[in-house]
C-alpha cells in the first residue's frame, strides 16, 4: 500500500502532462524502503535529479516519517545527512520549474521533515506560492493555508489574502476536506458573514462525505471552538459522526477531541462514555510517553479508582521519560483528579525542578499552581518557582501574563509584598480587561490577610490599589459598547468585590445595550442572571418575550439556560404560562436526546417553577434512564456528580409530594439518611438563642423543637404544635415525623412506644414550622425570595405544616435589637399572624 501511494505521488509530479517514457531513476527512488537506500541514489545520480525527482525524494522521505510511530521517528538523522541538503539545494534552485501544486507539496513536506521556518528553502516556497496564489486549485489553496498555520502566519496579509479568496470562491468547494483545513486556518480573520458562510457550507458537505473521514468533523469542532461561537446543530451533527468513529480513534484523537469539547463546556454524555471506553482498551498499547500522556490526562479524569491507580502506577515507571512538556500535562492531570500518591508527586516535582529553565512563563505558572494544589512538600523547588515568577513578571509586557504570573505568586506563603510586583500591577491596570481586574481584587483581599503591617495603615498601598482597581472596573463598563463583549468579560466573574463594586454597575450596563439583545445571545444574559443571583425584570421580561418569538430559533438544550433564572430567582413574567408552555413544547419532542444529567437539571429547574411535564417525568423516573444516568455520572467530575444526585433527589422529592398521580416511588431514602450522617448536625448558636425565647414566648422549651428533619429529608429550624385554642403541646420525648407504610404522616416518639404513634394532630391542633431565612434565600440586590425557598415551603405545606418563614433582614433589623423585641416579634408571628 504504501509503494502505491508513493507512485500516486511521484507520478502525479512526472506525468503531469501526457504520456513520457519510463523514469528509471524515479524507479529506484520508489523502490528505496528506507532513508540509507533513498539517500544512496540521491548521491550517485545528483547531476542527473530533475525537479520532479527531487520533489519525489523529499515526499518519500516525509512517508518513511509518517509510516513510524512518533518515538520511532528519525528526523534529525534526516537533517543533518549531507544528502538531504543536497536536495534541499536543487529544490531551491529549481523552485520556478515546479507546477503549483508541487510547490505546495514541497512546502508541506519539508515542514513536516522540521526545517526550520526561516530556512531559506521554505522562505522561497512561500514566495512561490505566495505568487501564484491567485491561480491556485482550492486543493493546493487549502494545502497551502496549513503550511502557513504551521509556520504561525494565521495573522499575516498573506492569510488575508486567502481569506478573500476562498469568500469570494466558496461555492467552488465540494470537498469537507478541502474546506476545513482551510477554515481552521483562517479562523482569525474571518468576518461574522463569512463564518456563517462557511458553517453553511460545512453542515452540506458533512451530509455528502465518507462518515470514516473523523478530521473534516474535528475540524469544524475546533473552528467553532476558535471562533468561541457555540453553532449547537451543527456542533451535534459532528459530535454523532465522531461517535461513529470511536472504534477507529486512537489515544491522541481522542485526546484532541475531549480537549475542545472541555474548553468549549460541551458534555456530551455517549461520547464520554464511548471514549472512556475505547480509552481502556487502548491501556496495554499506550506504553510510549507521549501516547501514554495523552491517554493519562484524557482517561484520568474519567476513570474509577482502581484504574486511576493503575495509571498512576505507569506515570511512575514512565517518569524518567518523559520530556518537559509531557511532564507538564501529567502533573496538572494529577492535581485534576486529585492525585495523593507521594511517591509520584515527588518524582514528578523532581523531574519539572529538573527542566524548569526550559518553560515559558504561563508554563511556570502552571507548573507552581499545580503543584501547590497537589501540596507537594518541596521547599527548594518552590523557592526556585518563586524567583522565576518574579523575573518574569518584570519582563513581562503582556497584561494577561501579569495577572496570571501575580495570581499564582499570590498563592505562595509570603509575609511582605514585593514592591516590584505592586509596581508591575498597577502599570497594567488601565490595559486589563474585566476578568484580570476580578483577578487582582482576589489577590489583593490574599495580600491583605497575609500581611500585618495593613490592620496599622489604612491609607496604604492596598487601599490606593484597590481604589484604583475600582476606577479601572468602573470605566471598562462605561467605555464598552457592544453586548456580546460584555457578556464575554463577565461570563466567570464572581466574588465579593465585583459584587459590592461591580454588580450593579454590569446589569446597568446590560439595561443600557439591550437593543442588542437577540435569539443568538439571549441565553448568554440569563446565565449570567442565574449565576449572580440579580433579580432585575426589565432583563427577565425581555428575555421572555424574545424567547416567545424566536423559541423555533433556539436549539431544544438552550431553553435549559433561558429557563433557570426564571426559576431560580422566582419570577413570573407578564406572559409566564406562555413562557413556559412555549418552552417546553419545543423541547419535548427531544428529551429522549438530552444528556442524561441536562435534563434532570432542566426538569429540576421546571420543578423550582411548579411545572411537571407528564413527558419528561416519564422520562427520567424509569430504569433505563437511570442506569444510563449512573453510567454518565462516573465520567463527570466529583463536584458535579454529587451535584446532580443532589438535584434528582430533590426532584423525586417534589414530584412525590406535588403529582402523586405519576407514582413515581420516593427511592431517595437511605441517600437522605448517609447525607444526613455526613452533616454536623450540631445546632448554631443562632439555634440556641432562638430556642431558648421560645420557651419564654411558649410557656416552656419543651414546646419547640430544634433542627427537626422532616418526611423526605426537610431540615427546619424549630416545629411546634398548637391546639386548637393555639396553646402550645409540649413535647415529651425527643421525636420526628415519619411516613407509615399506608403513606399517611404520623408523629413517632424516639422510644418507638405505640401509644406515641398517630395519623393525625387532635382535632382543631396546628403543626408549625418556623424557619430562618439567610441571605442566600433572597435575591443578591433585593428582598425577593428564590425559588428554592418557595419550593420548601409549598412542599412543608403539603406535609401539613403551617410555615412561618423568618427573613434575615427582618430578625436583624435595628427593630429587633432587643431580646424582648425579639421575643414580641416571635409572639406575633405565632399568635396573631396565623391565618
Amino acid at each position: 500500500m504504501f509503494r502505491l501511494r508513493s507512485l500516486r505521488v511521484c507520478s502525479r509530479r512526472l506525468f503531469h502532462s501526457g504520456v513520457v517514457s519510463r523514469d528509471q531513476l524515479l524507479d529506484q527512488l520508489q523502490t528505496s524502503s528506507a532513508e540509507d537506500q533513498l539517500f544512496d541514489v540521491v548521491g550517485r545520480n545528483k547531476a542527473k535529479l530533475s525537479v520532479n525527482h527531487v520533489s519525489c525524494a523529499i515526499g518519500l522521505l516525509w512517508q518513511f516519517q509518517r509510516e513510524r510511530p512518533q518515538m520511532l521517528r528519525t528526523f534529525e538523522f534526516v537533517q543533518n545527512h549531507p544528502q538531504f541538503m543536497t536536495l534541499r539545494v536543487l529544490a531551491e534552485n529549481k523552485i520556478s520549474l515546479m507546477d503549483d501544486s508541487s510547490v505546495v507539496e514541497m512546502l508541506y513536506d519539508v515542514l513536516r521533515l522540521k526545517v526550520e521556518h526561516h530556512d531559506s528553502l521554505v522562505q522561497q516556497l512561500v514566495t512561490e506560492a505566495w505568487n501564484r496564489l491567485e491561480r491556485f486549485q482550492m486543493t493546493t489553496l487549502s494545502k497551502f493555508a496549513v503550511c502557513l498555520s504551521d509556520q504561525f502566519l494565521q495573522h499575516s496579509p498573506l492569510m488575508g489574502q486567502i481569506t478573500q479568496i476562498v469568500s469570494q470562491r466558496l461555492d467552488s468547494i465540494q470537498d469537507a476536506r478541502v474546506l476545513t483545513p482551510l477554515m481552521i486556518s483562517i479562523f482569525a480573520l474571518v468576518s461574522p458573514q463569512l463564518r456563517d458562510a462557511l458553517l453553511k457550507k460545512a453542515d452540506t458537505l458533512l451530509d455528502k462525505m465518507d462518515r470514516f473521514h473523523f478530521n473534516n468533523p474535528r475540524r469544524v469542532v475546533q473552528f467553532l471552538r476558535n471562533t468561541r461561537y457555540f453553532h449547537r446543530p451543527l456542533l451535534e451533527k459532528c459530535n454523532q459522526l465522531l461517535l461513529q468513529n470511536v472504534a477507529h480513534l486512537d489515544t491522541e484523537h481522542i485526546s484532541i477531541i475531549l480537549g475542545l469539547y472541555q474548553s468549549m463546556q460541551y458534555n456530551n454524555c455517549d461520547f464520554r462514555l464511548a471514549a472512556k471506553q475505547r480509552l481502556v482498551e487502548l491501556v496495554d498499547t499506550s506504553t510510549d510517553p507521549a501516547t501514554f500522556t495523552k491517554l493519562f490526562a484524557s482517561l484520568g479524569p474519567m476513570a474509577g479508582q482502581g484504574v486511576r491507580e493503575g495509571l498512576e502506577s505507569t506515570a511512575l515507571l514512565l517518569a524518567d521519560e518523559l520530556n518537559p512538556q509531557q511532564a507538564l500535562v501529567v502533573v496538572e492531570t494529577m492535581d485534576e483528579i486529585h492525585c495523593r500518591n507521594l511517591q509520584l508527586i515527588n518524582k514528578m516535582a523532581a523531574i519539572l525542578f529538573k527542566n524548569l529553565e526550559t518553560y515559558r512563563p504561563v508554563e511556570i505558572a502552571r507548573i507552581t499552581q499545580s503543584l501547590i494544589l497537589l501540596h507537594c512538600q518541596n521547599p527548594e523547588i518552590f523557592t526556585r518557582l518563586k524567583a522565576k515568577l518574579l523575573h518574569f513578571l518584570q519582563g513581562s509586557v503582556y497584561p494577561y501574563e501579569v495577572t496570571m504570573l501575580t495570581r499564582v505568586l499570590s498563592m505562595l506563603p509570603s509575609r511582605h509584598l514585593d514592591e516590584g510586583v505592586l509596581s508591575r500591577v498597577e502599570a497594567v491596570l488601565p490595559q486589563c480587561n474585566l476578568n484580570d481586574l476580578n483577578t487582582y481584587a482576589v489577590v489583593v483581599a490574599k495580600w491583605i490577610r497575609n500581611d500585618p503591617s495593613y490592620r496599622h495603615n489604612t491609607s496604604n498601598k492596598y487601599v490606593r490599589l484597590l481604589q484604583t482597581l475600582n476606577r479601572c472596573g468602573r470605566d471598562r463598563l462605561h467605555r464598552l459598547e457592544h453586548l456580546d463583549v460584555v457578556l464575554e468579560e463577565v461570563k466567570y466573574l464572581s466574588g465579593e468585590w465585583f459584587d459590592e463594586m461591580l454588580l450593579e454597575e454590569s446589569m446597568l450596563t446590560l439595561q443600557r445595550l439591550l437593543d442588542q439583545l437577540s435569539w443568538t445571545n439571549l441565553h448568554e444574559v440569563a446565565v449570567y442572571l442565574t449565576r449572580t443571583n440579580y433579580y432585575c425584570a426589565a432583563l427577565l421580561d425581555r428575555i421572555a418575550s424574545m424567547t416567545i418569538e424566536n423559541i423555533d430559533k433556539t436549539h431544544y438544550s438552550a431553553t435549559y439556560a433561558t429557563l433557570l433564572p426564571f426559576a431560580v430567582l422566582n419570577y413570573d413574567p407578564p406572559m409566564a404560562e406562555e413562557f413556559f408552555d412555549a418552552c417546553i413544547r419545543h423541547f419535548t419532542p427531544y428529551i429522549s436526546s438530552f444528556d442524561p444529567h441536562l435534563l434532570v437539571l432542566l426538569a429540576y429547574a421546571l420543578a423550582l417553577a411548579d411545572y411537571f411535564p407528564e413527558e419528561v417525568i416519564r422520562e427520567i423516573f424509569n430504569v433505563d434512564f437511570l442506569a444510563k444516568l449512573d453510567a454518565h455520572l462516573e465520567t463527570l467530575p466529583d463536584a458535579l456528580n454529587m451535584r446532580i444526585r443532589l438535584r434528582l433527589m430533590e426532584l423525586n422529592r417534589a414530584v412525590c409530594l406535588e403529582c402523586p398521580e405519576f407514582q413515581v416511588p420516593w427511592f431517595h431514602e437511605r441517600y437522605c439518611q448517609q447525607l444526613h450522617k455526613r452533616a454536623s448536625g450540631s445546632i448554631s448558636p443562632l439555634q440556641q438563642q432562638v430556642h431558648k425565647m421560645l420557651g419564654d414566648v411558649l410557656g416552656g422549651i419543651s414546646c419547640a423543637k430544634v433542627g427537626v428533619i422532616t418526611p423526605y429529608f426537610y431540615t427546619v429550624d424549630f416545629e411546634l404544635v398548637l391546639d386548637r385554642h393555639l396553646h402550645p403541646v409540649p413535647y415529651s420525648e425527643p421525636s420526628r415525623l415519619q411516613i407509615s407504610e399506608n403513606g399517611n404522616v404520623h408523629w413517632q416518639s424516639g422510644s418507638g412506644s405505640a401509644d406515641r404513634e398517630r395519623t393525625a394532630l387532635l382535632p382543631g391542633a396546628r403543626r408549625i414550622v418556623l424557619d430562618f431565612l439567610d441571605s442566600k434565600s433572597f435575591c443578591k440586590n433585593s428582598r425577593h425570595m428564590k425559588g428554592e425557598a418557595m419550593m420548601k415551603k409549598r412542599h412543608l405545606e403539603i406535609l401539613g405544616y403551617h410555615v412561618i418563614q423568618i427573613p434575615h433582614f427582618e430578625w436583624n433589623s435595628m427593630e429587633l435589637s432587643t431580646e424582648d423585641a425579639w421575643k414580641e416579634y416571635l409572639r406575633k408571628k405565632i399568635f396573631t399572624e396565623l391565618p
